[in-house]
């Protein structure tokens, strides 16, 4: 079944990327399912269960390197030669991923770590608080990276240092997102990372896909900031619910006991 840019689609990735023509996407920017048996309405997320939509498909950890290898090889073949993937993961499984990377041929740019406000408490270890997120590309000579896209060089922070190069260091410090009372799904990018990867490496116009889409964090904000787009999601409420929030225009839909939409436009994201 062929596929048109500026939509999202109720699909398994596979089966969408093989739909569309090699050398085609600009960026990547995704975070595939964990292979940790996720549980998304455990109390140590500390959410309303009622609000969080069930069906997170999870992969099996056997299944896991197989998986990982058919989807990156397939984004490898869609990206154009000066395209760029944003790869985010827990460190359970990353071995799978960073095997997957090299044996499709990408080339790592950066091992970015996203350090976020809080984790869950264990008892028998650290706290785990951070996600691993790989920047790589298909050649480093073509790809886009805008060094100056969010500060120049004479921008300052309030001790005096440059607020360019802080924004540049490979660990970000970005909150999550808190949606209280709010319906959602049991991950979410903070719109503030996607802003941040699309600034330093893509153009208005480029094409953002996302073949884990979820809530349809990617395509919100990539449609927010003059991108094109395109998603997959094979979960029908996750799809359902992404569509609801491209359609109406609202970032955040409200969860009410009559199932009214209380929207917040996309430019409450900020």
């Amino acid at each position: 079944m062929p596929v048109e840019f500026d939509r999202i689609y109720h699909l398994d990735c596979i089966q969408g990327m093989r739909a569309i023509s090699a050398g085609t996407i600009d960026l990547v920017i995704t975070d595939p399912p964990f292979a940790i048996d996720f549980k998304a309405k455990r109390s140590n997320y500390n959410r309303t269960s009622s609000r969080v939509m069930e069906g997170y498909n999870e992969i099996h950890a056997s299944e896991y390197g197989d998986f990982t290898a058919r989807w990156i090889s397939e984004v490898h073949r869609v990206l154009k030669d000066s395209g760029s993937m944003f790869v985010f993961s827990g460190w359970n499984n990353l071995k799978d991923i960073l095997v997957a990377l090299d044996d499709a041929g990408f080339v790592t740019v950066n091992h970015i770590i996203w350090k976020y406000q809080f984790g869950v408490v264990c008892k028998r270890k650290f706290v785990t608080s951070h996600y691993h997120c790989l920047f790589v590309c298909k050649d480093d000579s073509k790809r886009k990276f805008f060094h100056s896209a969010r500060f120049d060089k004479s921008a300052r922070g309030k001790g005096g240092g440059s607020l360019r190069y802080k924004d540049l260091e490979d660990v970000w410090q970005i909150k999550r997102e808190y949606w209280h009372g709010d319906k959602k799904t049991p991950t979410k990018l903070p719109a503030e990372l996607i802003e941040k990867i699309l600034a330093y490496t893509s153009e208005t116009g480029d094409i953002v896909m996302d073949p884990f889409l979820g809530s349809g964090q990617v395509a919100v904000v990539s449609k927010m900031l003059g991108r094109r787009y395109i998603g997959f999601e094979i979960v029908k409420e996750y799809y359902d619910f992404a569509k609801q929030r491209m359609e109406s225009g609202a970032y955040r839909i409200k969860d009410t006991e009559e199932m009214q939409m209380d929207f917040l436009p996309f430019e409450g994201a900020k």
